[in-house]
């Protein structure tokens, strides 16, 4: 079946029928509210860890329903009726509790340091709201040591752990030996760690309320940096001209930085203001006032990057002041940053633009492209001559019929014949087909496109323009 971490082409061929989505935090977060506002009307005090993944206090609701079962199956029931669908996981400690989740399992009292036990030491790194972004390299450097399950990672000390992985080696040995995440030393926020936005004229539209956000993250991270804290639980409020009040506490497992503040607070506004559902409606009247609080936060130093790892703002900044020097010695366009662009080719859907300078697309990528190579794009961009040959040894072309003029049985690379092992096309594009002069770079006439995989297992995708084959890219 398909898995986490498998290629879309590996993906799409075990489930011909799979869709495969864009990655859109705003969109996400924006159906995620119903999802939210559903489980609120069972269970107070839900907090959002991503879009897609909330936790919350389970012994009240125990208690209420009778038990933890009877409680996750009203929870199940809840979501279903938002129009989700949904796995509960119940344990001691939330990131026990979230592996839980995934295997719908009820972990029982005192057992989180068995039940992860048996994981693989890859799952540590899996869930991006438990983890920060050097994860996945301490996890493969544990698996090259040998350490293959969670278990074997929680046996050995946590003064070894310290003096070898580091802070992030340290919470995730905590997570695996099922501990408090967090040690003791966690302080109450003051009082006056929050920002105030009054809104005038009032917002009630996303765009204006995502704007206001970020400078109302600005204002509160300010205030952090003045008290010596970052923020790891962050309450979003709001309120209505008609007093509606809306309110959502968003927990990270990392400090949040000035723009993922940002980011969790246009993502919150954005739920809230396109919400279309019973359950959820769209509040009556624009928003007349904001509030950020830090709920919880952690003392300064937890900010600290270990020597070894993690890319902080400074680093950023000096990468980029490095680059804007590099401009300086060889010009504006020695530096250029990609931007997607609409197009039929993988080429033709990339604008390169000078560091700098405004990041437009050649082309609307939004609009209609008839024609279009789906998904997935070559891993490396080419433009080599080649030329594909029959069982005769004659060359392959396209006919006016957007078919091959013989099958292929071999690809001419670099001045080499290379026997094909499988082939698919031609796809004709049927761009300036009257026009045989060149345009836009990529010739005029006749052009279609084709993808091969040679006997080396080596995977291309050829280009035919001209009444000639051209590598256009290389599949990894």
């Amino acid at each position: 079946g398909v898995r986490r971490g498998l290629r879309r082409r590996e993906a799409a061929a075990r489930c011909p029928q799979l869709h495969v989505g864009t990655a859109d935090g705003d969109r996400d977060a924006r159906f995620f509210e119903a999802v939210i506002a559903a489980v609120d009307d069972l269970v107070p005090r839900a907090e959002v860890l991503r879009p897609g993944l909330l936790v919350l206090p389970v012994r009240g609701a125990a208690r209420y329903f009778g038990s933890e079962a009877d409680a996750a199956e009203r929870l199940i029931d809840a979501v279903a009726a938002a129009g989700a669908e949904c796995q509960v996981g119940i344990a001691d400690r939330l990131s026990t509790a979230v592996f839980a989740a995934r295997a719908g399992r009820v972990v029982p009292p005192g057992g989180d340091a068995k039940f992860l036990s048996v994981l693989s030491i890859r799952q540590l790194a899996t869930e991006p709201s438990l983890c920060g972004p050097g994860r996945e390299e301490l996890t493969d450097l544990l698996w090259r040591l040998g350490i293959r399950t969670v278990g074997q990672f929680a046996a050995l000390s946590a003064t070894d752990v310290a003096s070898r992985f580091g802070a992030d080696g340290v919470t995730a040995h905590r997570m695996a030996r099922g501990e408090p995440e967090r040690g003791p030393s966690g302080r109450e926020p003051p009082e006056e760690l929050e920002a105030v936005l009054d809104c005038d004229p009032p917002i009630d539209r996303v765009d204006a309320a995502a704007f206001a956000g970020r400078s109302l993250a600005g204002a509160l991270h300010r205030t952090l940096m003045a008290a010596g804290v970052g923020c790891t639980r962050l309450a979003i409020h709001a309120v209505t001209a008609n007093g509606e009040e809306l309110h959502r506490v968003w927990r990270c497992a990392e400090p949040l930085t000035e723009d993922a503040t940002a980011d969790r607070v246009r993502w919150q506004l954005d739920g809230w203001l396109s919400s279309r559902t019973a359950r959820n409606p769209r509040p009556t009247a624009a928003v007349t006032v904001l509030r950020l609080q830090a709920v919880e936060v952690v003392s300064a130093g937890a900010l600290q990057l270990p020597l070894w790892g993690g890319l902080g703002e400074e680093d950023r900044l000096r990468a980029r002041r490095a680059l804007v020097r590099v401009q300086g010695l060889l010009g504006p366009e020695a530096v250029r940053v990609p931007v997607l662009s609409g197009g039929r080719g993988p080429a033709e859907r990339i604008t390169l633009t000078p560091l700098g300078d405004e990041l437009l697309p050649r082309a609307d990528p939004g609009l209609p492209w008839p024609g279009r190579l789906p998904e997935p794009s070559p891993a490396v961009l080419l433009d080599d001559p080649v030329e594909m040959l029959d069982a005769q040894g004659n060359p392959v072309r396209v006919t006016n019929r957007g078919l091959f003029s013989a099958d292929p049985v071999a690809l001419m690379v670099h001045g080499r014949d290379e026997r094909l092992d499988w082939w698919a096309g031609p796809w004709p594009v049927d761009e300036r087909w009257w026009d045989d002069r060149p345009a836009g770079g990529q010739g005029g006439g006749r052009t279609a496109r084709a993808q091969v995989l040679l006997e080396s297992e080596r995977a291309f995708l050829l280009c035919y323009r001209q009444r000639r084959w051209y590598l256009e890219g290389s599949y990894e």
